[in-house]
């Protein structure tokens, strides 16, 4: 091979190196941005006073006790509707279809309204508000 053939495999070579470097730098960018882009969802964590102002100022929105049939009969917060944590998904994807629901959950000591919420969020549920317990809610429960 002469001294020009070898210039230009050399130049060729050199080039395609550095074409897969910046196509693979632009992929990578792009997988990454993509990443950052797509949220994870998550539920909502409020505190009861604004979970009671809510509850007092709209109309669109489900309370649910995720607690047992006894323990929501032994007192729950006014309008809540018992659908305990071990039928949650099944049950509120089959009684409210709409995933963008305004749900919020609690139970007992906020324990098993965080696994409620997480589980709803991951059946698709785009509202869902986490109160905690019902042993830190300071308002009227009824019986």
């Amino acid at each position: 091979m002469n001294k020009i053939t070898k210039y230009i495999i050399t130049i060729s070579l050199v080039f395609i190196v550095a074409s897969t470097a910046v196509f693979a730098s632009g992929q990578t960018e792009t997988k990454e941005e993509t990443m950052s882009e797509v949220q994870e969802a998550e539920y909502h964590k409020i505190d009861a006073e604004t979970a009671k102002n809510i509850f007092d100022t709209q109309d669109d929105i489900i309370i649910i006790d995720v607690r047992t049939e006894g323990e929501y009969k032994s007192g729950h917060v006014e309008n809540s509707i018992n659908i305990p944590l071990d039928v949650i998904t099944s049950t509120v994807t089959e009684q409210f279809p709409n995933k963008d629901e305004k749900l919020y959950v609690y139970c007992r000591s906020g324990n098993r309204s965080a696994q409620a919420a997480k589980l709803l969020v991951k059946a698709g549920y785009t509202n869902v508000y986490d109160f905690g317990g019902i042993i830190s809610w300071p308002y009227k429960v009824v019986i």
